[in-house]
């Protein structure tokens, strides 16, 4: 195939794949004459006469593989964002390719020995040689024979397991929607959220996201309507749940070939964390004081109820009680908080404001799926830094969530600058704008402080650009960018209505600030509970094998977190973080990180807020960065001391 456009890169502004020439049948191809070429490269770095030096085997390292990159980038942009038959029937030939390919780079003796040997001079080179020493290290590069063997059978399993499970859960979220045969089952609902439940039969669906609590539980009626969306949503995907287990049995086995007790041990080792007895002390100190919170709630949402509450009572009373207590209807909020402003009056000027870049919309670069826009990145100086792409509606094809991902990382060694997306899962209006919820413009800003991590990211190597660090600490950045959603000067400018241009009344903000603060205990418990079942699944012993609804059942009540009304917010079965993605072990980190959010935040309101000194503080020391610095270090010096965990426990209401 020589017209494969994988095969040269994109002649594209940013080197923007041209998806208007991209079919399925490119893919195939594409993987596998880049696997081809980037071992016939990595065989070129070991045959080397000359002594292993930096450029000839690291240097070498980062540039091999453009043509995998290049086809990687794209086809799991479609995996996630536009799985079609075909997409997902390449998914499951390709992975386990794919982690054969790693292995036989990253298992290759003669090619450590030459790592090893390596001297790395200045900052920068020696952060990828410590990198490189670590991925190699982890990934089994001092096995004997043996035990590698052992080791690629294993991690051809775990990505086999790992595509089943992301893709039962996508299809999970039609087939286990909720349908009823009349509107009226829906009420509670606005007109517009009706509208796009509407079926060419007649009936209405309401298709399952990704967490277990639906947030049309706060707003249905009726309390059946309830009870059928709840169960439906809490017992999803079913078939997965012996997939997760088995992906914990071998996670297991995999963290004993390489000389760790448990695969928590394992994942942790290279983190901010450190140690598993870290990661447990923080979070379990959080646990007593959420569950009081929660206990004390839930009398007064069965006061409320005139009844004993269930878990699909509990949305809906909590919303009654914010509305009553706080005279807030986020309901009534979403005509001021629309789609196209969020972005261009809130989240791209609130980045103006701090780092100077302007956004110049390009409707003449197409993204891979219709509602993809896009918008190229301007520096203070003008000059260009990157692309963004926004995706902000669900569909049958997309998993659920929010993330950001790149199609161009940035790095000076490749002349590369960044093309980074954001994927939201909004409801697509039948009609007129898009209006969302105050919780759907949080995410906004939060995913796009991800895409500013890629966007102004300034490194020299790939394996070191934007978001290229510790997963602990990946969410840091995208947490402290919450904060200006919120922050009166950008409300101002973005909070208007759709229809008069009226601002948002300042009333009504401060008192959403109040209710949000009202279910912190809710929310809390619901992370940790979380946080600690993926924790316990990945704590198990090599050998161990479980049943995994008991093991649910059993971790959750070692940690205090067995409350019948509070459920993770994500349980295994549909645990893509964990199961289908690089949160194992690891979903411990939003908290952790928000250690450092809480702190930074307050930093910037003790220091003026949004203003471009802050900003470019920011930029310099956490930003541009991406893994060439360590992190914890990164932020003691945006922040001028050690990080502190008061401000966290003050915003959630747990002192």
């Amino acid at each position: 195939m020589t017209d494969n456009p994988f095969f040269a890169p994109s002649g594209l502004p940013y080197g923007l794949p041209d998806f208007a020439n991209i079919r399925e049948e490119h893919f195939v191809p594409a993987f596998e004459r880049g696997m081809a070429e980037q071992l016939a490269e990595i065989e070129a770095i070991k045959g080397d006469p000359a002594p292993a030096s930096f450029e000839n085997t690291l240097v070498a390292l980062e540039l091999s593989g453009a043509v995998l990159r290049r086809v990687s980038h794209v086809f799991f942009t479609f995996a996630s964002s536009d799985a079609t038959d075909g997409v997902r029937a390449i998914e499951t030939e390709m992975t386990p390719r794919l982690s054969a390919h790693a292995d036989a780079i990253s298992l290759d003796r003669d090619l450590w020995a030459r790592i090893e040997a390596v001297t790395a001079d200045g900052p920068e080179e020696e952060a990828l040689l410590e990198r490189y020493r670590t991925d190699f290290v982890k990934a089994g590069a001092r096995l004997d024979g043996t035990a590698q063997d052992r080791l690629r059978e294993i991690n051809g399993e775990l990505a086999r397991l790992s595509t089943e499970f992301g893709q039962n859960v996508v299809a999970a979220s039609t087939a286990s929607e909720l349908v009823v045969d009349d509107a009226s089952a829906l009420d509670g609902l606005d007109a517009d959220r009706i509208a796009a439940a509407a079926r060419e039969d007649g009936t209405y669906a309401l298709p399952l996201l990704n967490t277990t609590v639906q947030p049309a539980l706060a707003r249905l009626t009726d309390r059946s309507v309830r009870e059928r969306l709840y169960r439906l949503s809490a017992g999803r995907a079913p078939r997965n749940l012996d997939i997760a287990a088995r992906m914990a049995v071998l996670r297991a086995e995999r963290a004993a070939l390489l000389g760790y007790p448990d695969h928590a041990s394992h994942k942790v080792a290279d983190q901010t964390a450190r140690t598993p007895e870290a990661v447990e002390e923080r979070l379990g100190a959080m646990v007593d004081p959420a569950v009081r919170n929660v206990l004390r709630q839930t009398e007064e949402l069965a006061e409320l109820a005139g009844h004993p509450i269930e878990p699909w009572d509990w949305p809906f009373y909590a919303e009654k009680v914010r509305q009553s207590r706080y005279e807030v209807d986020e309901a009534a909020l979403r005509p001021y908080f629309e789609l196209d402003r969020v972005f261009a009056d809130g989240v791209f000027h609130a980045a103006t404001g701090l780092y100077g870049i302007t956004f110049t919309a390009r409707a003449d670069l197409a993204g891979y799926h219709p509602d993809v826009r896009v918008w190229e990145v301007s520096d203070a100086d003008g000059s260009g830094l990157g692309l963004f792409l926004l995706d902000p509606y669900a569909r049958p094809t997309k998993q659920g969530g929010a993330w950001m991902h790149n199609l161009v990382e940035q790095s000076e060694l490749l002349g590369q600058r960044p093309v980074v997306v954001n994927n939201l899962n909004l409801t697509r209006p039948e009609a007129g704008p898009t209006l969302l919820t105050p919780d759907e413009v949080n995410t906004a800003f939060h995913e796009f402080g991800h895409a500013l991590h890629g966007l102004l990211s300034a490194v020299r190597h790939p394996r070191l650009e934007g978001t290229s660090v510790p997963r602990d600490f990946v969410e840091f950045p995208s947490q402290v960018n919450e904060m200006w959603a919120n922050d009166p000067k950008v409300l101002a400018n973005y909070a208007r209505h759709h229809e008069t241009g009226e601002p948002v009344p300042a009333e009504l903000i401060d008192k959403l600030a109040a209710a949000e603060r009202y279910d912190q205990g809710f929310a809390t418990v619901e992370y940790l509970a979380a946080a600690l079942l993926d924790w316990s699944w990945h704590r198990i012993a090599p050998g161990q094998e479980v049943d995994p609804q008991a093991f649910e059942a059993q971790a959750l009540e070692k940690w205090g977190l067995d409350l019948d009304l509070v459920r993770p917010r994500y349980r295994t079965a549909y645990f893509q973080h964990c199961f289908a993605g690089d949160y194992h072990a690891g979903y411990y980190s939003y908290v952790w990180s928000e250690v450092l959010d809480a702190d930074s935040v307050e930093w910037f309101t003790e220091n003026g807020g949004l203003t471009r000194e802050n900003g470019d503080r920011f930029r310099r020391y956490v930003l541009s960065v991406g893994g060439s610095v360590e992190p914890m270090a990164a932020t003691a010096e945006f922040l001028g001391r050690e990080p502190r965990l008061e401000p966290l426990l003050r915003r959630r209401g747990l002192v």
